[in-house]
């Protein structure tokens, strides 16, 4: 079922397109928004929740019209923005019971909510310090709980890991998870790291100095590639040489004793055993391998030369 459905999508800031005729279904669960700077990303999220007119077609969320039921569409969607935007000088709890009202819940019960998201994004025991004395990982807690604390059908979460070290990102990976998967909330997540999306995302969306490039299952993008991924503990050159003797495309990888091999022939992975034995080197790993999210931005490159670009 699609919780967001746009029509002809365009949105022009004088001469500049910066959405432009973006036809595009977003299924329920996770949906990672994929597109560099400046491609159309915040813009369309700004559409979708109301707060900016689009020049023409049409856009809805939940069933509701973009433009004309963008108060009812925030109601329901919560969003954590990319930019610094915490105040400060207030504690966590402060800052969500505010945000919980402004939701329209009575007192008590934003002070619970307030109490019960931060104990879900791992900020309990921090929830009474005040904002500005918390680290970066801390501050990106507090902008997604208050993205949660009204308890809403659809979060858009922007960046969520920018600035976080990779502990910081797993960690934060691992909330957005829980949130769709525990919660029944459906998440649309922006990110320029395409092995974080690979982690996190059902389906897949693309877009392209405002026009839709891609809209895709993860599953569908991640399949087999029909490379072998092969990794040796040594002579891997003249393991190259040898099964392109035999007839194998083979490109090298980017780390030492790496090298991908197109499956064009079912023999191919006993023709690397028997080369790696009569080389009397170790064999490291041997897999088929499947396709990353980040060849979407390899377009012009070989499957084979796809894969070498990932071992």
């Amino acid at each position: 079922m699609s919780i967001i459905s746009t029509q002809r999508l365009t949105k022009a800031f004088g001469p500049i397109i910066a959405v432009s005729n973006l036809t595009v279904e977003l299924p329920s669960g996770v949906v990672g928004l994929v597109g560099a700077n400046g491609a159309g990303k915040s813009t369309l999220i700004k559409i979708l929740l109301g707060l900016l007119p689009p020049t023409s077609g049409a856009a809805s969320i939940l069933g509701l019209d973009c433009l004309t039921d963008g108060l009812k569409i925030r109601e329901h969607v919560g969003y954590m923005p990319e930019s610094e935007c915490l105040p400060l000088d207030v504690s966590a709890t402060e800052f969500l019971v505010h945000m919980a009202r402004m939701s329209g819940m009575p007192s008590h019960v934003a002070r619970e909510r307030a109490a019960d998201t931060l104990r879900h994004v791992g900020l309990y025991e921090e929830r009474y310090r005040p904002i500005g004395g918390y680290s970066t990982g801390m501050k990106q807690r507090v902008k997604l709980a208050q993205a949660l604390v009204h308890d809403p059908t659809l979060v858009f979460l922007d960046e969520p890991t920018n600035g976080l070290d990779p502990a910081g990102r797993d960690e934060m990976l691992g909330l957005i998870s829980r949130i769709s998967g525990d919660f029944g909330i459906s998440v649309v997540v922006t990110s320029h790291l395409m092995g974080e999306l690979e982690r996190i995302s059902d389906h897949l969306v693309v877009i392209e100095a405002g026009v839709l490039s891609r809209s895709t299952s993860t599953a569908d993008a991640t399949q087999l590639s029909g490379a072998l991924l092969v990794e040796v503990t040594d002579r891997a050159d003249d393991a190259v040489a040898r099964l392109r003797k035999k007839g194998a495309t083979v490109v090298i990888g980017v780390r030492p004793g790496t090298f991908a091999v197109e499956m064009t022939d079912k023999a191919v992975p006993s023709w690397v055993v028997e080369i790696v034995a009569k080389l009397k080197v170790g064999l490291v790993r041997l897999q088929p391998s499947r396709h990353h999210l980040s060849e979407i931005f390899l377009a012009d490159a070989t499957p084979t030369e796809k894969e070498a670009a990932h071992v």
